[in-house]
């Protein structure tokens, strides 16, 4: 994370120094702990499709079934992601997140207790609603502390734990379901347990870390903490933003962004959650699997780090934005022309890097025109909206894949659906004539 701090010209002011020292402070406390809980957080969303490998068969779920069954965690998220968030805005951040972290954690962990496709259900609704509010908090969380100039960057270590909970934990789910028998237990329950009950760890030291504001924060200076709020100060004075949540609901950046959340959303479960089954199709065992998976993350990793460096120093945030999606869109839809392994995976692995680098540069944007209340509902909102595509990606291909009787035609509906968010995003030219 040196990088956070270096984008000061030479010759700084003392006050830039200070502003500095804050950054790299706050960034090495609360990063490498929100990553990691993170992490967890999308691992507990995703490998339910390393599950699928064996818990489809003892549960007796179709793919329609596991697809609605993946998905509906988001509906229970959705409902509560507004106030959820707007409980954030009034009891802390610090509170409100480790709550979150310890409820979602318990019934990541109790899907094992699951018996078939109705259990399975409920127990993934309560997994959404616990979850509700995590990611936009955490948005939320990380714009009360840093300054837009470092802002992409510090997104983007926060969001690196995507691709690397898919990298690691493809490899580590896939292990896991080796323990079939142990205890008396099914490979794919030890798996949810495992991985799940972490989260209420995490959520101990969220409570003891966190400050919700600079002026909270006991280890920083009082020179420290002061030359943070001026940078915020100087941020407020170059533009008007607002902040009654009523208000935000009036601009219709809010939709635009809302629906172009929910194309990506859909692009990037649409493949995480069936990308084990689509492998397993062309013969291969669960830890080749779990081995084969991770490729496209590890590279997505890379490509996320250096794609946020370069957008912070040169800007060109939706152009960006737009860029990613469009490369995924094509990436998705070349690759099912091939039947080859090695081709098929270069253009998930392409469309991957699209879609999560683009997430990481589309949660820059709402900051630009929200702030306090407006900024905490705002990004809930926007979030609700769009992890909405968390469920209806991985239905779709389910849906299809019943229907046709192939992945491809899976494929092919996300990579329309991720065409039609490129243009959504060159819509935003018309709102943010600087960009």
């Amino acid at each position: 994370m040196t990088s956070i701090s270096t984008n000061m010209t030479d010759g700084s002011s003392a006050i830039s120094t200070l502003e500095q020292q804050a950054v790299r402070k706050a960034a090495w406390r609360f990063i490498p702990l929100l990553a990691l809980a993170y992490f967890f957080n999308y691992l507990d969303r995703t490998s339910v499709g390393f599950a699928a490998l064996t818990m489809n068969r003892d549960l007796g779920l179709t793919a329609t079934q596991f697809g609605w069954g993946a998905g509906i965690m988001f509906a229970g998220y959705c409902i509560c992601e507004v106030p959820s968030n707007l409980a954030l805005y009034r009891f802390g951040a610090r509170k409100w997140l480790a709550r979150i972290m310890i409820t979602w954690g318990f019934f990541a962990a109790a899907t094992a207790l699951a018996t078939g496709p109705t259990s399975f259900y409920v127990i993934r609704l309560l997994l959404g609603i616990g979850e509700a509010g995590f990611f936009p908090g955490v948005i939320f969380f990380l714009a009360v502390w840093f300054p837009a100039s470092y802002r992409t960057r510090v997104l983007a270590w926060f969001t690196v734990s995507t691709p690397l909970s898919s990298f690691i934990g493809g490899p580590l789910s896939a292990w896991l379901l080796k323990l079939d028998g142990v205890l008396g237990l099914a490979g794919w329950q030890w798996m949810f347990i495992v991985e799940g009950l972490p989260a209420c760890v995490l959520g101990i030291f969220v409570l003891k870390m966190l400050a919700d504001k600079p002026a909270d924060a006991k280890w920083l200076s009082v020179e420290e903490r002061q030359a943070l709020q001026a940078a915020f100060d100087r941020e407020g004075n170059a533009g008007q933003k607002k902040k009654n949540f009523l208000a935000a609901l009036k601009d219709i950046r809010m939709y635009i962004l809302a629906m172009i959340s929910f194309g990506f959303t859909m692009g990037s479960y649409g493949i995480g959650i069936w990308l084990p089954q689509m492998l397993k199709a062309h013969g291969m065992s669960v830890i080749e699997t779990g081995w084969i998976s991770a490729v496209p993350y590890f590279f997505a990793t890379i490509a996320l780090l250096w794609w946020a460096q370069r957008v912070d120093r040169r800007g060109g945030h939706i152009a960006n934005l737009a860029a990613g999606l469009f490369i995924g869109a094509v990436a998705l839809g070349v690759s099912t022309y091939f039947q080859q392994l090695l081709p098929a995976m270069t253009g998930i692995t392409l469309a991957l890097i699209g879609t999560i680098a683009g997430r990481t540069i589309f949660y820059t944007l709402p900051a630009r025109f929200l702030s306090g209340q407006a900024a905490a509902g705002g990004l809930a909102l926007i979030n609700s909206i769009g992890a909405l595509g968390g469920f209806a990606g991985p239905y779709l291909v389910g849906y299809l894949k019943d229907s046709f009787g192939t992945f491809s035609a899976g494929m092919i509906g996300l990579s329309v659906v991720l065409g039609i968010t490129t243009l959504l995003t060159l819509s935003l030219f018309a709102f943010n004539r600087g960009e």
